[in-house]
C-alpha cells in the first residue's frame, strides 16, 4: 500500500513538473465572482418523515403562515374568556423546514435557472419524495435574486425497525437541479472597468512574474504594447486595448499557458495516513532507521475448582502472557536531490504510512527537511 501511494505521488509530481496550465485556471478576474444566496422554506409531501411540530415550533408557525396567506383559516378556535382566536394544533409529519442555498454565478441573468441545495432544519428523518414550496433566495444585501421550487433529489436513505437501522449518505439534505429561477442580475459590467485585474488563486511571487512575462510577450506581438504590470504577488493589472472587446481580450489572455510555482510543502493527515510530498521538497543527507516494536499482552485466566464435598471455593487465578517482538530494520540514506530519490529512499525502508509520517516529522525536527510541514 505504501509503495503504491508513493508511486502515485511520484507520477503526479513528475507529470506536473513538465506541464503548463492556462492562466484562466490559476487566476480569477476581480469583480467577476460568485455570490452566495440563501432562503428559508418548507418541503412538503414527505411520507411521515418530516418535522415533529411539537419539537420544531418554527415549522408549525411557517405552515400556519403559509396556509393563511393562501386564504385558509387555521385560527378557528375562540377562547371563552377574551373572544380571541387561538391557532389550531397541527399534527402533520409531512412537512419539514429547510434552508435553501445556492451560488449565483456572475454571468447568469434574469430568467436563467441554476441548482440549489436543500438542507433540513428540524428533526425530519428524510427529505426523500418531498417538494420545495416557492422560496425566495436573498443575498447579503437583503435583495431577492432568485426563487426556488421543485422536487428534492436525495441521494441517501435511512430505513430500519426497532432493532436495527440501515442508513447511507445523508437523507436530510438534497439538491434540486435547475430548481431556482434567477430574478435579478448581479451588478457589474466588464465594459465599465477601466482596468482588468487578475487575482491568483494561490498567490506566489514566481507565478505572478511568469504570468506577467507571458502576457507582455503575447501583447508585444499581438498589440505592439506592454499591457500588464504587477501590483503585488497576488494581483496583476491589465490595460485593455481600446479597439478590443473585453470578452475577446480575456479569452486570449486566459488561454496563455504558464508553469505555476508551488512552495516546498509536505502535507500529513495522521487520521487517514495520507502523505502528500511537493515537487520541490528537498532533504539534506541523513541516515534513517525505523524499528517496529510489537508488544502483545494476553490474559489467560485459570479457574481453580475445589474437591467435591470440600469447604473450598471456586476462584479465578489470573495468568498473563506478555510477548515482545521487535522486527529487524534497515538503515537507509536519504539524500533529497529531487522527489524521485526521496521516494526511492523511503521505499527502501518499506514502511507503512504511519512510519513515513513519523520519519518525516523526525527529519523536520533534525533540520534536514527543507520544506514546510502541514499536519492536518
Amino acid at each position: 500500500m505504501t509503495r503504491v501511494l508513493l508511486a502515485l505521488l511520484l507520477i503526479v509530481s513528475a507529470a506536473s513538473a513538465q506541464a503548463a496550465v492556462r492562466i484562466k485556471d490559476i487566476a480569477d478576474i476581480k469583480g467577476l465572482r460568485e455570490n452566495q444566496i440563501v432562503g428559508y422554506g418548507l418541503v412538503i409531501g414527505l411520507n411521515g418523515t418530516g418535522d415533529t411540530l411539537r419539537n420544531a415550533p418554527f415549522t408549525e408557525q411557517s405552515l400556519q403562515s403559509m396556509l393563511e396567506n393562501m386564504g385558509i383559516n387555521v385560527r378557528n378556535e375562540t377562547s371563552s374568556t377574551n373572544n380571541q382566536s387561538r391557532p389550531t394544533t397541527l399534527r402533520t409529519r409531512n412537512v419539514a423546514a429547510v434552508m435553501v442555498t445556492a451560488d449565483l454565478l456572475p454571468s447568469i441573468g434574469p430568467g436563467e435557472r441554476m441548482d440549489v441545495t436543500v438542507s433540513s432544519l428540524g428533526d425530519a428523518t428524510s427529505l426523500l419524495g418531498g417538494t420545495l414550496v416557492m422560496t425566495s433566495l436573498r443575498a447579503a444585501d437583503g435583495a431577492v435574486y432568485a426563487v426556488a421550487q421543485g422536487a428534492v433529489t436525495v441521494a441517501g436513505y435511512s430505513v430500519g425497525g426497532q432493532a436495527q437501522n440501515v442508513s447511507q449518505g445523508t437523507p436530510t439534505a438534497g439538491r434540486i437541479p435547475n430548481g431556482a429561477l434567477v430574478e435579478r442580475e448581479v451588478q457589474g459590467n466588464l465594459h465599465e472597468m477601466e482596468f482588468l485585474v487578475l487575482e491568483l488563486k494561490n498567490p506566489d511571487f514566481v507565478t505572478a512574474t511568469r504570468i506577467l512575462d507571458a502576457v507582455n510577450r503575447y501583447a508585444g506581438g499581438r498589440y505592439r504594447a506592454q499591457i500588464a504590470f504587477e501590483r503585488d504577488y497576488r494581483t496583476i493589472v491589465l490595460s485593455k486595448p481600446r479597439y478590443v472587446g473585453p470578452v475577446r481580450f480575456l479569452a486570449e489572455i486566459g488561454e496563455l499557458t504558464v508553469e505555476p510555482d508551488t512552495p516546498a510543502r509536505v502535507v500529513i493527515n495522521e487520521r487517514t495516513g495520507t502523505v502528500v510530498i511537493g515537487r520541490d521538497v528537498r532533504i539534506s543527507t541523513v541516515a534513517v532507521t525505523h524499528g517496529n516494536l510489537t508488544v502483545r499482552v494476553t490474559e489467560l485466566p485459570v479457574v481453580s475448582q475445589p474437591a467435591p464435598f470440600s469447604q473450598g471455593q471456586t476462584v479465578v487465578v489470573p495468568q498473563t502472557v506478555v510477548e515482545a517482538n521487535e522486527a529487524g530494520s534497515q538503515v537507509a540514506i536519504l539524500s533529497g536531490v529531487d522527489l524521485q530519490r526521496l521516494v526511492r529512499g523511503l521505499n527502501q525502508i518499506g514502511l507503512k504510512p504511519s512510519g513515513i509520517i513519523a520519519i518525516l516529522q523526525a527529519i523536520k525536527t533534525a533540520g534536514a527537511l527543507q520544506a514546510e510541514v502541514i499536519v492536518q
